[in-house]
């Protein structure tokens, strides 16, 4: 799980620190106006590989899987639902409202669980598993949140559609919690 440090960063729009951003530090550190671009070292890696272009992707482990396979399907889902996590936190930032760092940490949560869906158990050794492991204090936090927030609100007596603005109808359609959790429970079931 990151840090608050990590949290911090995220919460003030910097990402996450890990490799791309450690890249990243380095590049600003150079000199400024350079216009020779830095050794290859000092800038960021590429965002692409061309190694999927064939329509096979790798796993975190390197293991070849069809660019359709489940875990693909799955981590997509994820980065759609971070995708709109972090645009609502945009929109509740501009209203000041108070759980923008608990939307930027549910984003760290689920760059951990893409880790851990990227890592396949038939093609697993242990160093993979230790590293994309994570317990289930998140997932308890994220519950006592919801707890929290939902006390707060008067009972639920109907359905709720997402009208009102575009922003919140955009937000529902995109966040995809349902589709996200069936994938990653499927996923769980008959992991590979």
């Amino acid at each position: 799980m990151l840090g608050r440090a990590a949290a911090a960063a995220a919460a003030a729009g910097r990402g996450l620190r890990g490799p791309l951003g450690a890249a990243t530090r380095r590049q600003r550190s150079g000199a400024a106006g350079s216009t020779d671009g830095g050794s290859r070292s000092d800038r960021a890696p590429k965002i692409y590989t061309k190694t999927g272009d064939a329509g096979f992707s790798s796993t975190f482990t390197g293991e070849r899987r069809p660019k359709g396979d489940r875990i693909f399907e799955a981590l997509g889902a994820t980065d759609e639902l971070s995708s709109a996590i972090g645009l609502a936190g945009e929109f509740s930032s501009e209203k000041g409202h108070t759980f923008v760092e608990q939307l930027h940490k549910v984003q760290c949560m689920l760059q951990d669980v893409g880790s851990n869906i990227a890592t396949p158990l038939s093609s697993a050794r242990e160093a993979h598993l230790k590293r994309t492991s994570f317990s289930e204090k998140p997932v308890l936090e994220l519950e006592q949140w919801i707890d929290s927030y939902s006390e707060q609100l008067p009972p639920l007596r109907a359905f709720i559609l997402p009208v009102g603005t575009a922003y919140a109808s955009h937000c529902l359609e995109k966040a995809g919690f349902v589709r996200v959790n069936l994938l990653c429970h499927s996923l769980g079931e008959n992991r590979l």
